[in-house]
């Protein structure tokens, strides 16, 4: 029964991705962190109106979430590329 195809794929990419990896870094936390606060005032700025205004601003922290995360990534608070592991 351990022989089945989709057991073997399963094995497979188990071994080949290391679970301590996958994104839980500094860089992606923060990065997530901002880019929810940003959602979450856009969702308010919906609510209350619309208020574009508003939803223009949490665009703007949106991207500089996303920036955050890559601008710490470069700083060496990333998870690690293919080759440096």
């Amino acid at each position: 029964m351990n022989n089945t195809v989709a057991n073997q794929g399963v094995d497979r990419i188990d071994e080949e991705v290391p679970h301590d990896l996958h994104g839980n870094s500094p860089a992606a936390w923060t990065a997530v962190a901002i880019v929810l606060v940003a959602f979450t005032v856009g969702a308010i700025a919906m609510v209350l109106g619309p208020n574009w205004v508003l939803f223009w601003i949490s665009v703007g922290i949106a991207v500089l979430g996303a920036l955050a995360g890559k601008v710490l990534q470069l700083l060496g608070f990333g998870v690690p590329a293919d080759g440096d592991h």
